[in-house]
């Protein structure tokens, strides 16, 4: 597949390309150039589609079992100095 560069800079992403990225009008991309010089494109994923994605816990850490935790945690970082 391929596209030309318009007088602007802009060009226009294949339709397969789009469909596999899942990209609609106003979705935002991110290019990476690496090392090689290969360029990568991805689709900017907002922070909001990642809600759900970590299963939530039976039931909440209660206040004591964050401090107990910390507190241990602590005791275990003094035998590394």
């Amino acid at each position: 597949m391929e596209s030309a560069i318009t007088s602007k800079g802009q060009a226009t992403i294949p339709k397969a390309v789009r469909d596999h990225l899942g990209l609609r009008a106003g979705d935002r991309v991110k290019f990476f150039i690496h090392p090689d010089g290969s360029v990568v494109l991805l689709p900017k994923i907002p922070v909001s589609s990642l809600r759900g994605i970590v299963k939530a816990r039976q039931r909440p850490v209660t206040l004591e079992e964050m401090t107990e935790a910390a507190a241990a945690g602590a005791s275990e970082g003094q035998g590394r100095r």
